[in-house]
């Protein structure tokens, strides 16, 4: 009976680098979910996303970039270590892959949370000062309705056009202010008229 003891290491031998290499599919199943819960926590455009848009675009990106990137990524990894089997390294490399997609999308989303907070901050900063001008400078039937401000961002970060109403018997106006926050404080906001936000915005646009 011919002796199969160096067969039946040789697979334990592979068996053992198969497991040690399956890292692929669990990190791509659990990274998977966190692009999504990233997704909705950062997202990387506007101030909202579903978790399931994130997961989505997460998964198309970890599938891309396996299809794409696990090869290469696996010859190198062989440069450097010669006596890995490629299909561990392959395993290697798609788990940076997707191990990469994660960190990038997270990166992006701080990125673009940061920038929507400094762009609210600029909001309240804008109506706070056009309040104030309004509420020093306007007609009562304006005064008494600061609290029903309107703001559009004219150029967010610096410029705003701020309305507020006059809710009468009569037709609905509007006392309008722009501010202008990299203008000095005290010339930073100036009178813009009587035209709502809302026919205003669509001369802009």
């Amino acid at each position: 009976m011919p002796n199969l003891a160096p067969m039946d290491g040789a697979w334990v031998v592979r068996a053992r680098w198969r497991r040690r290499g399956a890292w692929l599919w669990p990190a791509f199943g659990a990274l998977t979910v966190a692009n999504g819960v990233v997704g909705h926590l950062l997202p990387l455009s506007g101030t909202s996303q579903s978790w399931a848009a994130g997961a989505v675009a997460g998964l198309c990106l970890n599938v891309v970039g396996v299809i794409l990137l696990s090869r290469p990524l696996a010859m190198l990894i062989r440069r450097l270590r010669p006596d890995l089997p490629y299909v561990v390294a392959r395993n290697y490399g798609g788990t940076a892959v997707v191990v990469a997609v994660f960190l990038g999308l997270t990166a992006a989303g701080l990125v673009h949370h940061h920038s929507v907070m400094t762009e609210r901050s600029d909001m309240r900063e804008a109506v706070a000062r056009a309040q104030a001008w309004i509420g020093d400078r306007a007609p009562a039937q304006f005064r008494r309705n600061l609290s029903l401000v309107d703001t559009f961002p004219i150029q967010a970060g610096s410029m705003y056009r701020t309305c507020v109403p006059s809710l009468g018997h009569g037709p609905v106006r509007a006392y309008c202010v722009i501010v202008n926050l990299n203008a000095p404080f005290g010339r930073s906001v100036r009178f813009a008229g009587s035209e709502p936000n809302y026919l205003f915005s669509q001369g802009v646009g």
